[in-house]
């Protein structure tokens, strides 16, 4: 199945699944609301209504307020590599907000304080059940489904301190969409095996393949929820690979009016243009 999150004409989202032709109702204010639910998946396969305000609609996040956005920083070899680091031995952890995030089409708000924007592809995994200290069948039963996550970063921000925090959590620059697409329609299942690409203006500017992750998404849930538990709708960004502007030489990063497009194979794509922020 394909899940999303929409924003109708009357200013509100609405939870929907994704048909080739229509939408339709899930009788939930967003995914966070349905992923909440007990018996979500039969009832988001179950459901035949249309969406009554389906034209026109746009998609917000996937999930608009996860409690958690936990993300996974040099998670590719080749990204290490290019960053100049050693391969690790335990997942590098940090998180986002969830006031960063946007849809699959809004616009990248730039920074007036940055002048070193980044693009980072990446596959998102959705929580969708309650887990802690989950292992094997359970960190597999917890996975929702996947999205793509565009996890845009400041870099003279992140490398002012040797934590990152402070890079990544600007407002409004997160692209997390268009739609969850559930482990039964990807190959690879849990442990999906797709396709990940960065273009800008056309350009491709990234290109790997998610079976290349040193620590696949099971791993990741079982390694986060022995830390706390994960809840439906908590969202994990499983790493970028190769090919971010600021690894190139010379370093290239993000300007306004830009179109960043960010897809993984069976996931839709993210296509978002880069605008100055308007607030003073």
């Amino acid at each position: 199945m394909k899940l999303a999150t929409i924003r109708t004409l009357d200013g509100s989202t609405r939870a929907v699944r994704v048909e080739d032709d229509h939408l339709v109702d899930l009788v939930a204010a967003d995914l966070g609301e349905l992923l909440a639910t007990p018996g979500w998946e039969e009832r988001a396969a179950a459901a035949t209504d249309p969406v009554a305000q389906a034209r026109g609609a746009a998609f917000a996040p996937v999930v608009p307020r996860p409690g958690k956005i936990v993300c996974v920083g040099l998670n590719y070899r080749n990204h290490i590599l290019e960053m100049g680091r050693d391969l690790p031995d335990h997942p590098t952890l940090f998180s986002k907000y969830a006031d960063t995030l946007v849809g699959a089409n809004d616009d990248i708000v730039k920074p007036p304080e940055t002048t070193q924007l980044d693009w980072e592809c990446e596959l998102a995994v959705v929580i969708g059940a309650p887990v802690r200290r989950a292992r094997g069948a359970d960190a597999e039963r917890a996975i929702a489904g996947f999205a793509v996550l565009n996890d845009v970063t400041c870099r003279d921000w992140q490398f002012r301190t040797r934590e990152w925090l402070q890079g990544k959590n600007w407002e409004a620059t997160t692209p997390l969409g268009p739609w969850l697409v559930t482990p039964d329609e990807l190959p690879g299942g849990v442990r999906p095996t797709l396709d990940i690409r960065t273009a800008i203006d056309g350009e491709t500017v990234q290109q790997d393949s998610t079976g290349d992750l040193l620590f696949d998404p099971v791993a990741l849930v079982e390694y986060v929820s022995t830390m706390g538990t994960l809840r439906p709708g908590d969202v994990i960004a499983t790493g970028t690979p190769g090919g971010v502007g600021h690894a190139r030489k010379p370093a290239r990063y993000l300007e306004t009016g830009q179109v960043v497009t960010t897809e993984v194979s069976g996931l839709g794509r993210c296509e978002n243009r880069v605008v100055a922020d308007p607030a003073p």
